[in-house]
């Protein structure tokens, strides 16, 4: 209705000024306009109607035009261009087919629809020698081009523009529904690709630099998933919004050069969105825009009752260096976002061919990880933990290790971020869990001392909420006492969600297993939110172990650690220890527990087994004849 009631835009090119007046009184307010007003006044009065009802509705069917004149073909071509840079066109555009001493009317519509193709065109001549067939091949496509004879009647150019502008209006819905995101307003997927194929042509024209901006917005899911789908289009609006102002979209140009246009930002689907830099200056520019952009994101954003802060991360393409395509550069562009996402989301990275060669082992991985477990490809392998005190084991970590055909032993450090990022590590990890109880049994049936087997649990696992009940279905399964099984859940996932790690925590508890803090210290956790859960170990991360004999911090981070986990009656164990001097100061500080190569490495079922078998036939040696045994 409000497009409806816009006035049609005319621009009207004739070099007679009778000509011109004709048409101002014709799409006017003219004094005919004013007396069809009158006759449905009279109308409603003759019928027994409310006058002032049948007025508003008389209003509300009136047409109403914006017109602009012009006497010669050059100065109406320069009209239509000046109307587009204000991105406001016109709809419908009367030429008249002779406009001596300048350029005709077929040069006008020529010129016209090389800028405006969308334009309806009339041309209007008083002759009968124009030809529609010729003038249709210079001025297609021949269904946005009519004619109008000389002379004609007020009401066939009224009727006319009526009919061509509903017609435009009509097309340019089609259009924006077509090539235009419903929600932002932004171009589509398919508009920004037509703007980056015409922007690339003209780049190589030039001989010149283009820049393709990959965003996605990080952790967009968890708002749809907590605040729901409604809150999370309300911040992608927003999102559009300030991408439009950081750009200062159709105003001033930015640092890569000319100024903006429509297709110069896109939304692709989803959270993600396209930012292209024609004219680009320098490749230095572009990264000045994506600091721009993901600066502006940063500011808190208000939603609702909701005060949220969205990080995007960028990934920069740029043409020629990174593709000559615009396929090629999408993908580059896409790829560099991917890469800034894993290193550290809310920042920007340039395309570098090396992630050509990172990205297809990624996907090699993932390909290969789909059918892993039904190819019977994991394992798992044992490395055990001693108590410093006694020299005794005092349980071991199962590990999950991935031999594939095609690529050989993969570490986990490549494979179960990718598990984590598609699912499949849910399926893996209850393998793994299950596995790691059956052996435990198996030990312990043997008479082996197996006190604790560790496991590892995934972000994905933890958030489940039907997880306990998963573990309890393993214990159950495999016949193992739940006392025995430790699972460990590194501090970064519990600090993500601490609610939710309260009540998952309290629920696995109620099993009757324990449970380890792993890589404590890396997630910036303080002991007074400790308390908040009632874990039964924190794992010191091998990070601070490494350096405690050489880096002061370290050594007063790991001490500090070990005191306040004992006066919280909370176990530790330091992970990563490697030498003599490392064990010693774990020694003086009565830490309860290490693990690492200068003890053990990882070992393979039947070693561990072994291992277990020599520390039970020990018996009653001291703790240093128990640790030069272990160590060799």
């Amino acid at each position: 209705m409000a497009e409806r009631n816009t006035p049609i835009r005319v621009l009207v090119v004739d070099d007679e000024p009778e000509i011109r007046d004709a048409y101002k009184q014709i799409l006017g307010d003219t004094e005919a306009n004013l007396e069809m007003t009158g006759f449905h006044e009279l109308r409603s009065r003759l019928f027994r109607k409310n006058p002032q009802e049948a007025l508003r509705q008389a209003a509300t069917r009136a047409t109403s035009f914006e017109t602009v004149f012009c006497q010669q073909a050059a100065e109406a071509v320069a009209a239509v261009k000046e109307a587009l840079s204000r991105n406001e066109p016109f709809a419908v555009a009367f030429i008249d087919m002779r406009m001596p001493p300048g350029q005709d009317g077929v040069w006008a519509a020529t010129h016209i629809r090389e800028l405006d193709p969308a334009l309806e065109i009339v041309i209007c001549t008083a002759y009968s020698d124009a030809d529609p067939g010729e003038i249709g091949g210079y001025v297609p496509p021949e269904d946005k081009l009519s004619y109008l004879q000389k002379p004609f009647h007020p009401h066939e150019v009224r009727q006319m523009t009526i009919a061509l502008g509903s017609k435009w209006r009509a097309e340019r819905r089609i259009v924006r529904l077509a090539y235009f995101d419903t929600l932002t307003g932004l171009p589509n997927r398919e508009q920004s690709r037509n703007r980056l194929v015409g922007a690339l042509q003209a780049a190589k024209e030039k001989n010149g630099l283009l820049a393709v901006l990959y965003l996605d917005l990080d952790n967009f899911k968890r708002v749809n998933d907590t605040l729901g789908h409604a809150v999370g289009d309300q911040l992608l609006c927003v999102v559009a919004d300030r991408l439009r102002s950081s750009l200062r979209y159709g105003g001033e140009s930015t640092p890569g050069g000319g100024g903006n246009r429509p297709g110069d930002i896109a939304r692709l689907g989803g959270d993600e969105f396209m930012v292209l830099l024609p004219n680009l200056r320098t490749t230095v520019d572009a990264g000045g825009v994506a600091e721009r952009l993901i600066l502006a994101l940063r500011q808190p954003i208000q939603v609702a009752s909701n005060s949220l802060v969205v990080t995007p991360s960028v990934g920069i393409a740029i043409y020629p260096q990174d593709g000559a395509d615009a396929e090629t550069l999408l993908r580059n562009a896409d790829l560099a976002m991917y890469f800034a996402k894993r290193r550290a989301p809310g920042t920007f990275a340039f395309f570098d061919v090396s992630m050509n060669a990172s990205a297809l082992h990624r996907f090699t991985i993932e390909e290969q990880l789909r059918g892993a477990l039904e190819r019977n490809e994991f394992s798992l392998q044992y490395q055990p933990q001693f108590d410093v005190r006694t020299g005794s084991v005092s349980g071991v970590e199962a590990l999950l290790r991935w031999t594939n055909a095609e690529l050989g032993a993969v570490s986990p450090l490549e494979f179960i971020p990718v598990a984590e990022e598609t699912g499949l590590i849910l399926a893996i990890g209850r393998w793994a869990l299950h596995a790691a109880c059956q052996q435990a049994q198996a030990w312990r049936a043997e008479g082996l001392p197996v006190q604790r087997m560790a496991v590892n649990v995934s972000g994905r696992q933890f958030a489940l909420a039907e997880y306990p009940q998963e573990v309890a279905a393993i214990l159950q399964e495999t016949g193992l006492e739940p006392s025995v099984l430790e699972l460990e859940i590194t501090e970064s996932v519990v600090m993500s969600n601490e609610a939710w790690a309260e009540k998952a925590i309290k629920e696995l508890k109620a099993l009757g297993i324990s449970l380890a803090i792993d890589d404590f210290g890396t997630g910036y956790s303080s002991f007074g939110r400790l308390r908040n859960f009632a874990v039964d170990r924190l794992k010191i991360d091998r990070s601070f172990v490494t350096s405690i004999t050489e880096d002061s911090d370290d050594r007063a981070i790991a001490a500090a650690i070990i005191a306040m986990s004992r006066s919280m009656h909370i176990n530790v164990t330091a992970e990563g220890v490697e030498n003599y001097p490392q064990l010693a100061f774990l020694q003086e500080q009565d830490c309860q527990d290490a693990q690492g190569f200068l003890l053990s490495r990882p070992l393979q079922a039947d070693a561990a087994r072994e291992l277990l078998r020599r520390m039970a036939e020990i018996g009653d040696a001291t703790r240093t004849q128990r640790l030069r045994i272990i160590t060799g």
